[in-house]
């Protein structure tokens, strides 16, 4: 794991009700370089794993639901046989925020695991 996504992964998402500006484009590619995989698309920031089959599939997607239900921050999944596909972005605020680079940064650990 690098620096960028050690240092999310140690952080925990805060409240967002909005009124907070979203990140500025430079603050979101220097975050995406530490997310390997992470792209920006259509202003959220999304991933696609691959996997053996739909018990693993779902198994991803319930951890990643369990992560973002602790975080209070959640994502569009979109789930199929062996590929999961999960997006972020805030909806309070119209945008990207740090917590969606928290939260994907922590999905990312499961692998670690």
């Amino acid at each position: 794991m690098n620096k960028i996504a050690e240092g999310l992964v140690r952080k925990k998402c805060a409240p967002c009700e909005g009124g907070v500006a979203p990140l500025e484009p430079a603050n979101v590619q220097a975050l995406l370089k530490g997310l390997p995989g992470w792209t920006l698309d259509s202003g959220r920031i999304t991933k696609t794993w691959d996997f053996r089959n739909y018990f693993d599939s779902t198994a991803f997607v319930n951890a990643t639901a369990w992560i973002s239900h602790r975080e209070d921050h959640h994502p569009d999944i979109e789930l199929t046989y062996n590929k999961v596909k999960v997006s972020y972005w805030t909806h309070a605020i119209g945008g990207l925020s740090e917590n969606d680079f928290i939260c994907a940064a922590k999905i990312d650990a499961l692998f670690a695991l």
